[in-house]
């Protein structure tokens, strides 16, 4: 079978939603099919838009040899015009990865107003959809999108990950000392790095260090705002700012951190708290989002809505304070990692609905 794959940038990207899409192309490829991708550059929301007065492209889609075409959802301004114009006329079906809708991020009404009416516009003209979570597929239901196929398939677990025993994790979290916590993810808004900084401002240095790992680049004007927030919170001793990783060495952090802080304002699903799980770490995460399909909040980690800052204080000097919480909740986080599905079921699940779809 022949599979086309719309996407920004490149498959080496390694946030969360590319890597889905990473892992579902080579399972695709491994189990035989053909996959080509279709690349378009990454810029601003406008110029996306721009792109459909691309007539290249668009003659690029149509003429495409292939069975079913697939497109990242985050592509959705550049495919409006052209899924639109070519919608009763296409040679194949085009079916949505959906890893969660820009307009359910914190911004502005106004601004929200306008991605609601072009992702409602673009959702439309899909044959079909492939959610990250129950609560992505909610959040499309919500926009009172055309109802269409559509299959649920979570991002995976990695089973190499779960290389560590649970008396490790209990030896880890009861060493003396700071309590480690380890911020994932690109230094983006979103993600709420400021947020976790101004609440580690209440809890005394001596409790906590941070490490973060993450690119500066991707907005490098929040980048800036970090490194001055740093500084004028007076932080920069007890905050390491590492930059992006391979997933060796990202590993490696894992091992040697005691809890994920990442208190985004939204996120899709969060595949960053699931790989913290298989390492033995809980996760102080966003209660925005589908994060609570993985987490429930006081088990595994915490669910802290977005911009709580003293919540966020009081469930990290808790884990600091009480070693044996901290344990309990590491051994719970690599329980709910061993029963959750794996890459290879995920991509199963989206494979036999490609079948179908064809």
């Amino acid at each position: 079978m022949r599979v086309g794959l719309v996407i920004y940038g490149s498959l080496d990207i390694i946030t969360g939603g590319f890597i889905y899409d990473r892992k579902l192309v080579d399972y695709l490829r491994a189990y035989g099919f053909s996959v080509e991708v279709y690349s378009l550059p990454w810029r601003n929301y406008l110029s996306h838009l721009a792109d459909n007065f691309s007539m290249k492209f668009f003659r690029q889609l149509r003429e495409a040899n292939v069975d079913i075409m697939l497109q990242d959802e985050l592509n959705h301004p550049s495919l409006l015009a052209s899924n639109s114009c070519w919608f009763h006329s296409r040679k194949y079906p085009v079916i949505s990865i959906v890893h969660h809708l820009r307009c359910s991020e914190s911004r502005s009404k106004t601004a929200n107003r306008l991605y609601r009416t072009v992702e409602k516009k673009y959702l439309d003209t899909n044959d079909g959809f492939i959610f990250n979570s129950q609560t992505t597929r909610e959040s499309v239901d919500n926009l009172g999108v055309t109802i269409k196929p559509f299959v649920i398939a979570h991002p995976g677990r990695n089973p190499q990950h779960q290389k560590i025993s649970k008396d490790f994790i209990r030896e880890r979290a009861e060493r003396s000392g700071p309590v480690n916590l380890l911020f994932v993810g690109s230094l983006i808004p979103r993600k709420e790095l400021l947020t976790l900084l101004e609440a580690l401002t209440y809890i005394p240095k001596r409790e906590w260090t941070l490490r973060v790992v993450g690119s500066l680049e991707t907005d490098k004007a929040y980048a800036n705002l970090v490194l001055a927030g740093l500084k004028r919170l007076d932080l920069e001793s007890n905050v390491r700012l590492l930059g992006a990783m391979d997933s060796g060495d990202l590993e490696k952090e894992y091992m040697n951190s005691h809890v994920l802080v990442v208190p985004s304002s939204y996120e899709g699903f969060g595949i960053v708290y699931l790989e913290a799980m298989g390492f033995g770490c809980p996760s102080l995460a966003t209660a925005a989002g589908a994060a609570h399909e993985i987490i429930s909040d006081g088990v595994e980690g915490f669910l802290v809505s977005p911009g709580d800052i003293n919540t966020i204080a009081d469930k990290i000097g808790l884990l600091a304070t009480d070693r044996k919480v901290l344990a309990q909740m590491g051994i719970a986080a690599m329980d709910r990692f061993v029963a959750h599905p794996t890459w290879e079921q995920s991509c199963e699940r989206i494979l036999n609905f490609i079948k179908e779809m064809v």
